[in-house]
């Protein structure tokens, strides 16, 4: 674990990688003062000065952590268990959008700015990989949590962590103001991005090379204030997408949000526009702003083309094996570029290249440290970095067959028509996001509301789906 240790060390210290943004730092008077006031308290804890570093003495280090920090690692995950059960419940008892958005603004300040992003449900799924991939890392019991619990949740009860627990999915849902319908070629293309990020997130963490989800997080920058100025901006321009796309990060980026489509498809419990039964009115057509709501259709049943569906699908069906073998011969092509990502590797290619030159002197960069330590202990340095290169090969492997097999049942899917007399919604694209159910007749009558005001809402409606259809057209 040493190298992880560096690894994550360097991420944080090196200035020409890490710096701060001046999109987000901008302190106002407040801040200054509770930072005065924090400053002022630690001094004050510390009556007497320390030695000098010159007479060689060292302050003790403390060798446990301190209790406080496991009391609120536990009490983190109890107010994520009781968020997702309270989103539960308010998509499928209270079905309310508006106690969502509340919901949703709790988890944006609780666990975004509060609770700095970490722990997060979305970088936990690489701790676990590592702790599959190293019998030596030891996986703290509150990031297990974190990674079980809303895929415990997503196989009963839909993605009710996306609905509004996860901070990211939150702040973007709160966002969207004027969304638009994203094509479905581009919809259908992009939705395969998840999984293979996914793929290569597992990889990455398995090997002890880095935490890439966590370390390209858009949205953990802004929560925390503080960041490279890249991935700030990159956070801000999907918050902009936002206000347009519904959930961009979400629908073609999330990695957990994949494993949580999985999960979901298979869910017990699903998400229904309307209370009782559907009345075909389509005021809820234009409702959704993720295209995760299909549309009533009807399965062809006329035999020639019958003969086409089935011909394609067994052609898909064969092509899959072809796709995942050719996934999985292709990926170790760049499996060396993907182990020198690991820090051991790179630092093992590098004395290589450097072993016959003279050692340098003075002032040195902890790279060039690290490369005097290489040379006193070469052997073990290459031998590790042999290892680590043995375990890219068989991931690459597995990646490759990854990719092949996600690309090969994204086709499958695409060929395969289900009947559907109702307008309902995804059960694994679906976000439980509540806007539906204002746009349905029964639910509103259900609630209350006068015939006038239903009318006015179909009235608005039929608008709506009018002007998207001069759109289509």
């Amino acid at each position: 674990m040493t190298h992880l240790r560096f690894t994550i060390y360097d991420l944080r210290a090196v200035p020409s990688t890490v710096r701060p943004s001046s999109i987000v730092h901008r302190q106002c008077a407040g801040w200054l003062l509770v930072l005065m006031l924090a400053l002022f308290s630690a001094g004050a804890q510390q009556r007497f000065p320390p030695p000098e570093f010159e007479s060689g003495h060292k302050l003790p280090t403390a060798t446990e952590p301190a209790a406080r920090g496991f009391l609120r690692q536990y009490v983190d995950v109890a107010v994520l268990a009781g968020s997702l059960g309270l989103a539960t419940w308010l998509a499928y008892r209270k079905r309310s959008r508006k106690a969502m958005i509340a919901l949703s603004l709790f988890s944006v300040v609780y666990f975004g700015f509060w609770r700095k992003g970490c722990i997060c449900a979305i970088g936990s799924l690489q701790n676990v990989a590592l702790a599959l991939g190293d019998p030596n890392y030891a996986l703290p019991a509150s990031v297990l949590g974190f990674f079980v619990l809303p895929l415990a949740v997503a196989l009963f009860a839909g993605r009710s962590f996306c609905a509004a627990v996860c901070p990211h999915g939150a702040l973007q849902d709160l966002v969207l103001l004027k969304p638009i319908k994203v094509p479905d070629w581009l919809e259908q293309g992009l939705s395969v991005l998840p999984f293979i990020y996914l793929g290569a997130g597992v990889l990455f963490a398995a090997t002890g090379s880095a935490f890439i989800i966590c370390q390209y997080d858009p949205f953990v920058p802004v929560f925390r204030m503080s960041g490279r100025a890249l991935m700030v901006l990159s956070g801000v321009a999907l918050l902009l997408l936002g206000v347009f796309v519904g959930r961009p990060y979400c629908r073609f980026l999330c990695p957990y949000g994949a494993l949580l489509k999985l999960a979901a498809t298979f869910s017990r419990w699903r998400v229904r526009v309307t209370p009782t039964h559907c009345t075909q009115c389509r005021l809820c057509e234009s409702s959704c702003p993720f295209g995760a709501l299909y549309q009533p259709q009807a399965v062809e049943t006329e035999p020639r083309i019958l003969r086409t569906d089935r011909r394609r699908l067994g052609l898909l069906l064969l092509l899959l094996p072809f796709l995942v073998t050719a996934g999985v011969f292709s990926a170790p092509v760049v499996s060396s570029a993907m182990a020198r990502v690991h820090p051991t590797v790179a630092l093992a290619e590098r004395y290589l290249q450097e072993k016959d030159s003279p050692a340098k002197i003075g002032v040195l960069s902890p790279d060039d440290l690290a490369l005097e330590r290489a040379r006193q202990h070469p052997d073990e340095l290459l031998n590790q970095a042999r290892v680590i290169q043995r375990k890219f090969k068989v991931g690459s492997w597995i990646f490759g067959g990854w990719i092949g097999l996600v690309i090969g049942l994204k086709l499958i899917a695409l060929s395969l028509h289900r009947q559907r007399t109702d307008f309902e919604p995804a059960s694994g694209a679906c976000f439980a996001c509540a806007r539906c159910f204002a746009f349905c007749p029964n639910e509103l009558m259900r609630r209350g509301v006068t015939i006038s005001a239903i009318a006015a809402t179909q009235a608005q409606g039929t608008k709506e789906v009018l002007a998207q259809l001069e759109v289509a057209k």
